[in-house]
């Protein structure tokens, strides 16, 4: 028997350097690699591949072929180049340049020169190959267009939008399918999140009715509601407006079951105004009167039926009540104008916006998860309010526009969890809000003035967060955190802005006919002893926080554990959400 070879011993500095020679070989990361071959120091435009957010294992869970699709609905946006990191995290050094009042006034002007893509052309007869061959190529060919503005010298700078074509199919679907759409919008940041081309279609090409949905009204103040709803109102004649407010069942002191309440009377109200609204368009065509009935009953319920365990409340659900199905039927459909007698309503928008917290509301009691991750919902569900009236729930989408990526992380379009360099959005929030004011900050002793990185590092010592070895503040956790307390208005930390000329018409605003019924509104329930206008006011660590939540995700998605830590500055709160967010 021949004797073995004697082993050699591998050290390890030889196997980094096998590491190394094998890196080198293969070169920068996939989802990294752009055409030049070295985009460090070339100062050409860069063609990046999309990068899917979010994105699962196929092999999780077992089962093969039946998981190839499991990330069919994630969200796919484009990866910053290492240049571009580079900049936003130098861009965290440089001292802050304050907004004044008329800076924060904003309208439609990042969707200038911007639309969307619509389905292409199609026959009943054509084939379902055929279909999405077309499909495909024509929204490739679109993304390129957008791609080649991008590059040239006198466009705009595109913003992080949808590049998943199911997804946009899904809207597609549900354009066709309904009678009537609900554009659901957050009122903070109302004309950036309604895109002028999306009502053009549905008013003047589909021909369609549409009502838009002014969600979290209770987070800013009641004259920005009415200027809001003026600045609608001219702009866009064709579309009624309702007020509508998520539930939310950590945002007030007192019991779980009078915050239940109180929440439940709003969004009940909210409800109503878009039957009354619906049954303006429809008039005698569809008989309504069950729906009616359904809303008086909710009425005199205590309380929207959520607080209840959620797979509990999944599994009793009736049959037929809610249709979600893994494989979607996205293929063009037919309208029929209310078919068989039923009223179809569609709920389209930007991610996080409250699309579900809408349709549970509307049903009365929990159908469907609700979660302030962007992409939580990914497919297309379809829930039958009476045997009239059904919802269509459509995924939320960010169109393409113009808006800077900083500020796309406030409306929720882009999850923080994916922020690579916090500094850009926390100097924008910094900006507009005095955090050091707000949050009581002392600047740190290695800075002159305020920046990005000097608001972190303060958050940080004041918080308490600290990295395990050399106890340096940590960065990244402090302006996360901060962002997030945003996203959520959490501890009077709420970004907002204001239609056009709304510092100059401000005294007409606080003084407006509309104004007296918005803080009705918001309030529902004068004899409570902490109404809603004071929902943000809570500090970030309730007393209900070891409560049930409404947010269906993990634990460990850092989009809705801004509040896990324990608070430090009782005496923040305020009776007046208000008082501090004013510069002037």
């Amino acid at each position: 028997m021949p004797q073995q070879r004697r082993k050699v011993a591998f050290s390890g500095k030889k196997k980094k350097d096998q590491l190394l020679q094998k890196r080198n070989t293969k070169g920068p990361p996939k989802y990294l690699r752009s055409t030049q071959e070295s985009y460090e120091d070339s100062d050409a435009p860069e063609t990046t591949a999309p990068k899917k957010l979010m994105e699962q294992p196929f092999n999780r869970g077992g089962g093969g072929a039946r998981n190839k699709n499991l990330n069919r609905y994630n969200l796919q946006f484009t990866q910053e180049s290492k240049k571009e990191l580079e900049l936003m995290k130098e861009e965290g050094f440089k001292p802050l340049n304050v907004l004044t009042a008329t800076e924060r006034e904003i309208d439609a002007a990042y969707f200038e020169g911007f639309d969307f893509p619509v389905r292409p052309p199609w026959k009943l007869d054509s084939s379902k190959e055929l279909l999405d061959r077309n499909e495909n190529r024509y929204f490739k060919e679109y993304v390129d267009e957008l791609f080649k503005k991008k590059q040239g010298a006198e466009s705009k700078e595109i913003s992080l939008f949808e590049l998943n074509l199911e997804t946009w199919r899904q809207l597609w679907r549900v354009l066709e399918f309904s009678d009537v759409l609900l554009i659901i919008v957050d009122v903070r940041f109302a004309s950036l999140m309604f895109p002028p081309s999306l009502y053009d279609y549905i008013i003047n090409t589909l021909k369609k009715h549409a009502i838009v949905v002014f969600n979290k009204v209770d987070l800013v103040a009641p004259e920005a509601v009415v200027a809001w709803r003026h600045y609608f109102n001219e702009r866009y004649p064709e579309l009624p407006v309702v007020l509508f407010a998520s539930y939310s069942a950590r945002s007030h002191k007192g019991t779980q079951r009078s915050r239940g309440r109180m929440s439940h009377q709003r969004s009940m109200e909210g409800v109503y105004n878009i039957y009354r609204e619906c049954l303006r368009y429809v008039q005698n065509d569809v008989d309504l009167t069950a729906w009616e009935q359904k809303i008086r009953e909710d009425m005199r319920a205590e309380e929207i039926n959520m607080l209840e365990n959620d797979n509990e409340a999944m599994k009793t659900q009736v049959e037929g009540e809610l249709k979600i199905s893994s494989s979607i039927d996205t293929t063009p459909h037919q309208h029929v104008k209310y078919y068989n007698g039923v009223l179809t309503i569609g709920c389209i928008g930007y991610p996080n916006v409250g699309k579900s917290s809408l349709i549970n509301a509307l049903k009365g009691r929990k159908v469907v998860s609700v979660s302030r991750t962007p992409g939580h919902t990914k497919h297309f569900q379809t829930i039958f309010l009476t045997q009239q009236v059904r919802l269509c729930d459509c995924p939320g989408l960010v169109f393409p526009s113009s808006t800077p990526k900083s500020l796309q992380v406030f409306l929720g379009s882009f999850p923080i969890s994916q922020l690579q360099v916090p500094y850009r959005s926390l100097k924008l929030l910094a900006e507009h809000i005095n955090l050091p004011q707000l949050f009581r900050l002392n600047l740190p002793e290695d800075y002159d003035e305020w920046s990005a990185v000097a608001i972190s590092d303060a958050w940080a010592y004041k918080r308490g967060f600290l990295t395990a070895k050399a106890a340096r503040p940590d960065r990244y956790r402090a302006a996360n955190h901060l962002l997030r307390m945003c996203l959520a208005g959490q501890q009077q930390l709420v970004l907002q802005f204001y239609p056009p000329g709304y510092d100059k018409q401000r005294e007409t605003w606080l003084h407006h006919p509309d104004l007296e019924a918005v803080i009705k509104y918001q309030q529902v329930d004068v004899e409570e002893p902490d109404s809603e206008t004071n929902e943000d006011t809570s500090s970030i660590c309730t007393d209900t926080a070891g409560s049930d939540e409404e947010d269906d995700e993990d634990s460990s998605n850092d989009e809705t554990n801004a509040d896990d830590d324990e608070c430090v500055d009782q005496p923040l709160r305020s009776r007046n959400v208000f008082t501090l967010l004013e510069d002037d």
